[in-house]
């Protein structure tokens, strides 16, 4: 049945004695109170119990894939997309539905990561691993693990030179792991799709965590940045929406660098015209939104030396740069009540209020 994409349930059931269930208990008890390695000891007293049992029933469930699943991957492959899947059945059902999906090619071959314990057998698998050439990786969540352990930045970087990987049997640390694997290892952005529960720290690991809504829940499109029904709706919101933000933003930012540029250059050539006085060639709105300056309070004259001219602001009165020119060529005398303007010196700056 996991061959046919089906999910598999087995039912069974143990009767324990009270000694038993005392046993057990005692032992459980121990392994959570454990330091080091605790899971492992724990997973260990679980699997212990879970033996001779009496089979009850076995079920398949089949769970169907959305309409149009198959040219939106196909669209998402073209684009030059490498697509990772992440779930949490065993590895019979994950290559099937990568199969049904079209997640691996027809002429693509598969190459499923045998299960390895530790350093040594890590390192024979991937030796063997790196003689492939393009080909779809499937690797359970214990052999990433081990391999992760060991040896991080090699495992990563022959995974992302296989056009798709599936990686079975991952718990959401694990995916959440894995997105974070691939931002540290590599310089692009990464887009973390899902529609349920496990799926939330993986979304909110990623760059862009889109959530789609279906029979498991809300908990997935809630936590995510964009919210999606069918999971054919990725392919116009990276294609469309997102191509046009992006020629947006890029329009954008090339207006403010080229109008940064022009300003600049224009007040430049102004200034070194006029003597390099400190008087604005554009004012109005178009300065107050480029440069986020304090306004002055009223009736505050502040007295500074710029180049050769001397710039003179009372209350919200501006002059123009042939009045401040006639004051520094003294053709103009400013009288200001209770200062003498004769004290003053190129170094100097007063700010002087009255009432």
């Amino acid at each position: 049945m996991a061959r046919e994409g089906l999910r598999t349930l087995v039912v069974a059931k143990k009767g324990l004695s009270e000694e038993q269930y005392q046993d057990f208990e005692n032992r459980y008890n121990q392994a959570k109170l454990s330091i080091h390695d605790r899971s492992l000891k724990v997973a260990a007293v679980v699997e212990s119990l879970e033996r001779e049992m009496e089979l009850l029933c076995l079920t398949g469930v089949e769970d169907q894939l959305q309409a149009d699943v198959r040219p939106t991957l196909e669209l998402l492959r073209n684009a030059g997309i490498k697509i990772w899947m992440l779930t949490g059945d065993k590895l019979e059902t994950a290559t099937c539905i990568a199969k049904s999906s079209h997640l691996v090619s027809r002429n693509q071959e598969i190459h499923v990561f045998r299960p390895v314990s530790n350093r040594g057998e890590a390192h024979l698998e991937l030796n063997a691993f790196r003689r492939k050439h393009d080909c779809t990786l499937v690797v359970s969540g214990d052999s990433l693990e081990v391999c992760l352990r060991y040896y991080e930045h090699e495992f990563v970087e022959l995974a992302c030179q296989c056009p798709a990987v599936v990686c079975c049997r991952c718990s959401p640390t694990q995916k959440a792991q894995i997105v974070r694997l691939l931002q540290q290892h590599t310089a692009n952005r990464t887009c973390a799709i899902g529609d349920g529960g496990n799926d939330v720290s993986m979304i909110q690991a990623a760059e862009c965590g889109i959530g789609i809504e279906g029979k498991e829940g809300k908990q997935a499109s809630l936590a995510a940045d964009f919210s999606i029904t069918q999971f054919k709706h990725i392919g116009r919101l990276l294609m469309v929406h997102g191509r046009n933000s992006y020629k947006r933003s890029a329009a954008l930012g090339q207006f403010v660098m080229h109008r940064g540029m022009i300003i600049s250059t224009m007040q430049a050539v102004f200034s070194s015209i006029f003597y390099f006085a400190s008087v604005p060639l554009y004012q109005g709105f178009l300065m107050v939104g480029y440069v986020d300056s304090e306004p002055e309070p009223d009736r505050v004259c502040s007295y500074n030396w710029v180049g050769t001219c001397w710039k003179l602001r009372v209350g919200p009165e501006r002059r123009t740069w042939r009045h401040w020119k006639s004051v520094a060529d003294g053709r103009k005398n400013i009288k200001v009540p209770g200062i003498d303007t004769r004290s003053l010196v190129q170094d100097e700056t007063w700010n002087v209020s009255w009432s």
